[in-house]
């Protein structure tokens, strides 16, 4: 069955990132697939409106008040008159949103189950129990994942931390991994003469003691992605192995702490930073290194990494989060996260690498076949089939145990109910204090739901045309048209001029014979 889907999230391109990523192509595989695919997130600065993007995937960029690390101000109730119009100008069936912290996914899966639509919401973050903002943002997400139809997250580790952060049931939580185009992410070719670059991918060569070999680093210069480790860490590896070299791509308030460093130590000679990169760019930058290091603190997947692989690029990571289920053991070398297990982990790497015990030029075709876009599209498919009723829910979760007693109390195929008065029920059990608040919520959403339907009836709204989907599909069948008119166009224009050359000449016999 096809549907008509807008994905939802305040991080959106031109801004780079994993969520960023994930959204893009989602979108464009599902529209592969014959689905209706928009997505709408706030506008940047130079792009705004409507915008299309390649495969026709529709973009909306709405104007709204950014505060911290590209995340809107949250007002609850002031995007839903825009949400809505978008909503049934493009005929949307199922809201899908993305990031916990985004506060357009949060606010549109409440007004589209307002409005009775499907949502589902895709989980791409790790968080804490114990500090004061990892508590608002779980009870954010209590609020905003009672009353959903169904969760995704991209690894085991983070469905088992937002089962609890929400209290969900298990059951009604996937995990879908994300994935990379490998072919966006090749290694290079043996032709390159680059001097710059490592030399393409072959039979593992021992390397000599003073080969020079280059650590990569790609990421946001946040705390959370362990940029204080870096900054602890690069001293000691670069005192240990003289011949190492790093570069550094990203932007973010650590940048400072690592200019510091690079100033305090007299290292510009051997770490370079470039800024920011984007996505595009990203394995122009892999390839010209030997070794990713990934320091994160948090991660729930780490996209990053699985693209370092396929660049042919060794691994050393830290284990936490996601990461270790991303990548088999021969690919990647873990560390604690903490400054001396980095800088062993390094070390380890740099000596297999230049003992020849390490096959980077096979990374490139098993990572192409771990991971394809198009499988998390197909699964993402199914979670649509399940929570729309097309699939039963038995057969949705493959007869778990439960599966059945859960079916009986969602109703019929184990879709949730949109009844207001079910819906308040399940926001009530969210508390003492907050219970209360989200159904107040709920009830003013619901009164300012009835009011823009008096006031601003659909009637009044345009329906949108849909991306000319057929003109793509038939295009070899178009040409195969246009050539055959073209030969009959030129075939009529020559019996024409034939037929006007034979008149011109009977035409002057006459004139001579009447002379």
């Amino acid at each position: 069955m096809l549907y008509n889907i807008a994905m939802v999230s305040d991080n959106f391109y031109p801004q780079p990132g994993g969520v960023e990523s994930h959204m893009y192509q989602l979108s464009s595989k599902l529209i592969d697939r014959g689905h209706k695919v928009i997505v709408i997130t706030h506008a940047y600065a130079g792009r705004t409106g409507v915008r299309y993007l390649t495969n026709g995937l529709k973009v909306y960029y709405v104007p709204f008040l950014v505060i911290y690390r590209e995340t809107t101000f949250p007002t609850v109730f002031s995007f839903f008159p825009i949400f809505r119009n978008i909503v049934i100008r493009e005929r949307i069936e199922i809201v899908h949103g993305h990031a916990s912290l985004s506060s357009l996914c949060n606010e549109a899966i409440l007004h589209a189950r307002t409005m009775g639509l499907r949502t589902v919401f895709t989980d791409h973050s790790l968080f804490g129990f114990a500090d004061a903002g990892s508590i608002l943002t779980n009870k954010l997400l209590k609020f905003t994942l009672s009353d959903v139809d169904h969760v995704i997250c991209v690894s085991h580790t983070c469905k088992e931390n937002t089962v609890l952060r929400a209290s969900l049931d298990p059951l009604m939580v996937s995990v879908i991994p994300n994935a990379v185009v490998a072919e966006n992410f090749r290694p290079l070719s043996p032709a390159s003469t680059d001097p710059t670059h490592r030399k393409a991918p072959g039979p593992p060569q021992p390397m000599g003691p003073d080969a020079i070999i280059t650590v990569i680093v790609i990421q946001r210069l946040y705390y959370n992605k362990g940029t204080d480790l870096l900054v602890a860490a690069i001293p000691h590896i670069l005192a240990a192995h003289p011949s190492v070299r790093f570069i550094i791509a990203g932007n973010g308030p650590k940048a400072i702490d690592l200019e510091q460093m690079i100033e305090r130590n007299v290292l510009q000679d051997k770490v370079l930073m470039i800024g920011p990169v984007r996505h595009e760019e990203v394995r122009d930058v892999m390839v010209r290194g030997h070794i990713y290091l990934c320091p994160s603190l948090t991660e729930a997947f780490g996209t990053v990494i699985v693209e370092a692989a396929s660049c042919g690029l060794y691994v050393v990571a830290t284990r936490v989060g996601g990461i270790p289920e991303v990548l088999p053991t021969h690919m990647v070398e873990f560390a604690a996260p903490e400054e001396d297990e980095i800088v062993e982990a390094t070390g380890r790497a740099i000596a297999k690498l230049r003992a020849g015990k390490v096959r980077t030029e096979l990374f490139h075709n098993q990572v192409k076949q771990m991971y394809s876009w198009t499988d998390v599209a197909q699964r993402t498919e199914r979670v649509y089939d399940g929570i729309s009723g097309v699939m039963s829910h038995n057969e949705f979760y493959q007869g778990a145990g439960a599966a059945a007693a859960w079916s009986a109390t969602l109703g019929r195929a184990g879709v949730q109910s949109f009844s207001l008065i079910e819906r308040l029920k399940r926001y009530y059990g969210c508390g003492i204090w907050a219970g209360k608040l989200f159904c107040i919520c709920v009830i003013v959403d619901y009164l300012i739901y009835l009011v823009l339907e008096i006031f601003a009836p659909r009637s009044r709204i345009d329906i949108c045309k849909d991306w000319p989907k057929k003109a793509f599909q038939d295009k070899d069948k178009g040409k195969e048209r246009m050539k055959k008119k073209l030969i009959n166009d030129t075939d009529e224009s020559s019996g024409l001029l034939r037929k006007r050359s034979s008149r011109s000449r009977r035409q002057q016999r006459e004139e001579q014979d009447e002379s």
